[in-house]
């Protein structure tokens, strides 16, 4: 049976867009069936509606705490059957809640060659502190800031004359070239984790099927719908 995934974001969505263009080729063998914002004028959002994805948003301001937020878009993908998630810009973090339904299922890229430069400012912290090479980190999430198994990794080289714009444009087309390709690896279940390390099979792993347990299909109340 295909797995179906959902992207969360934040703002302008071009990895996003980049995951979409993969899988309009047929690179990732997974339905894309669901984008989440955080932020209802994100420009990802219009992306996703360009591509006849289905959108929702969960806006913070509308919950008194992070967990009632992500209980809230827990039951949307249990109703949609998401089988796991891809976080692309997506500016808030996940509690310990919501990890737990989805645990090795949740992928994350980050702007540096991690465990180098966490945080929000990946880009600006390895430039700043005048590294000759930064990178890209694509990676699981775990209950602690981009901390969790690596699952690829590409350095960026930072020349004399680099900008803190040109750097960052350099890191987000790598970005965008590695995130598919891992997302394209879980959708095919070609990830092995073992403790922190994570090995790229070349064949599917075979994995117990579990039942899906049926949930409530009620719309949360603080859902503002696309």
């Amino acid at each position: 049976m295909t797995q179906k995934f959902a992207v969360f974001i934040s703002g302008n969505g071009s990895n996003l867009q980049a995951i979409i263009d993969s899988h309009t080729k047929g690179e990732i063998k997974a339905q894309l069936a669901l984008v989440i914002s955080s932020n209802q004028k994100a420009f990802g959002l219009k992306r996703a509606e360009k591509a006849g994805i289905k959108t929702l948003v969960f806006d913070p301001h509308n919950y008194t705490n992070r967990q009632s937020v992500d209980r809230d878009i827990v039951i949307e993908l249990k109703n949609h059957k998401i089988d796991f998630i891809v976080l692309a810009g997506y500016m808030r973090l996940l509690t310990p809640y919501f990890i737990k339904n989805y645990p090795n299922k949740i992928l994350n890229v980050h702007p540096s060659l991690l465990p180098s430069f966490k945080g929000a400012n990946g880009i600006k912290d390895a430039f700043t502190y005048g590294v000759k090479q930064t990178g890209v980190t694509i990676h699981f999430v775990n209950e602690k800031l981009d901390n969790g198994p690596i699952i690829l990794q590409d350095s960026v080289k930072i020349n004399e004359e680099d900008t803190l714009e040109t750097l960052a444009e350099k890191i987000h087309r790598v970005e965008h070239r590695l995130y598919p390709q891992a997302v394209a690896l879980l959708a095919e279940n070609r990830l092995k984790i073992k403790g922190r390390r994570v090995t790229i099979l070349d064949k599917p792993l075979e994995s117990e099927v579990k039942e899906v347990k049926k949930e409530k299909t009620s719309t949360p109340a603080n859902l503002v719908r696309k």
